[in-house]
């Protein structure tokens, strides 16, 4: 299976937070599963954890290589620029990451690499993986909290996006 591609500074193990959510799921596709990601206007309608959605340069709603966007989530006005973009091709997982950040200073700057890895397994069966990494004082907090709300947002996004995926 494949892995996400980390930029420096934001390798899991080096960075003040790291959450993980995989899913494999049979019976769906990549092309099943891509259009609910890559559509940011649908994110809310089935992630309750995602409002807000603009994009600063027109492009939108749709995710692009270097688009520029803003939305609000776990309670962060999230600025955000997709960094990685890799629509699905056969036999190639789909990739998307954008680095996010929330300014501030010292004690509320954010900057966060949010990566999502969708492939097709053998066996009619789809694999989605979302790791973020994060750094900052916001980002200790939320790494010593428990239950951990990245993760338990994150599979709130998975589980939505899977919902979705089968409508």
């Amino acid at each position: 299976m494949h892995h996400i591609i980390w930029p420096e500074g934001y390798v899991p193990g080096f960075s003040d937070n790291f959450a993980s959510n995989e899913m494999i799921v049979a019976g769906l596709s990549v092309a099943d599963v891509w259009p609910q990601l890559d559509d940011t206007g649908a994110w809310p309608t089935y992630y309750s954890n995602a409002s807000d959605i603009r994009f600063h340069d027109r492009t939108g709603p749709r995710l692009s290589a270097g688009a520029r966007f803003r939305f609000t989530t776990f309670g962060f006005a999230v600025e955000a620029k997709v960094t990685e973009y890799v629509p699905p091709v056969d036999g190639q997982p789909a990739r998307v990451a954008w680095h996010g950040w929330v300014e501030g200073d010292a004690d509320a700057r954010l900057d966060v690499h949010h990566a999502w890895l969708l492939e097709d397994l053998p066996g009619n069966r789809v694999r989605i993986l979302t790791q973020e990494t994060q750094n900052g004082a916001s980002a200790k907090q939320l790494a010593a909290t428990r239950p951990n709300p990245m993760i338990n947002g994150h599979q709130e996004w998975l589980d939505g996006m899977i919902a979705a995926a089968r409508r």
